[in-house]
């Protein structure tokens, strides 16, 4: 039955706070950050071989995108954890958790960051190769840079979104958040309040997280404005 006693209500809550809290900081925002920077390495590996003249190679990662995109992640968190073991592929709640998360994220970012890349203009592949720069020099010092300043918008909004993400994680009984409240459920029998307050923990995480992403862009733009207005400062003879 709910509780609709206010002081008992705020007992309830304020018992499963810190709990919660711990969660967020041990296992939630880990995860999160974990899945994030591995998932970015992956997700340039496949942005360069989409972009690759090898057409086995844009092939295979065409189609691991088209497959990840396709699939709902629970779907394969669930392959991972439940599926795998059939075939003697055995892993722990939280590396499964991290193989599911970050084969999403490496999707995802890969075509972000291959319309970046796709981004910057030609004339700076011509420019370098006519200075008899490489191109994977080329690649790593000139369009790498200038793509990652295309990209961050929309890496942020996907990182902010994996950490909402991790929630899912609790049907492979990783003890985050969302877990640490059906665990609450499970012992006060008050469903109504324990998932509200998980729902704003969240809430303030995602929101601080955006706070960050509109400074950082802040200073993404006041960066390339200085650069701009640096090219476009005639040089003194």
């Amino acid at each position: 039955m709910i509780e609709t006693n206010f002081a008992k209500i705020m007992s309830l809550m304020g018992a499963a706070l810190w709990p919660m809290v711990k969660a967020c900081l041990k296992i939630t925002i880990p995860l999160s950050i974990i899945a994030f920077v591995v998932g970015i390495v992956f997700a340039l590996i496949i942005a360069l071989m989409r972009l690759s003249n090898i057409k086995l190679l844009s092939g295979f990662a065409k189609l691991y995108v088209w497959i990840i995109r396709g699939t709902p992640l629970l779907v394969l968190l669930f392959i991972i954890f439940y599926g795998l073991p059939t075939i003697g592929i055995v892993m722990s709640p939280f590396a499964s958790a991290c193989v599911g998360l970050v084969m999403s994220q490496a999707a995802y970012n890969s075509e972000v960051i291959r319309a970046a890349i796709s981004a910057v203009p030609k004339g700076q592949w011509e420019a370098a190769h006519v200075l008899g720069i490489s191109k994977w020099q080329t690649l790593k010092h000139i369009v790498i840079p200038q793509a990652a300043l295309i990209a961050v918008p929309s890496v942020s909004n996907y990182f902010i979104s994996l950490t909402k993400d991790t929630s899912l994680c609790a049907v492979l009984t990783v003890r985050e958040m969302f877990q640490v409240a059906r665990q609450m459920v499970a012992t006060n029998f008050q469903p109504l309040w324990m998932y509200i307050e998980v729902g704003a923990l969240y809430l303030v995480l995602s929101t601080v997280l955006t706070f960050l992403q509109g400074k950082m862009e802040r200073n993404l733009g006041k960066h390339n404005a200085a650069v701009a207005a640096m090219a476009k400062t005639p040089k003194a003879n």
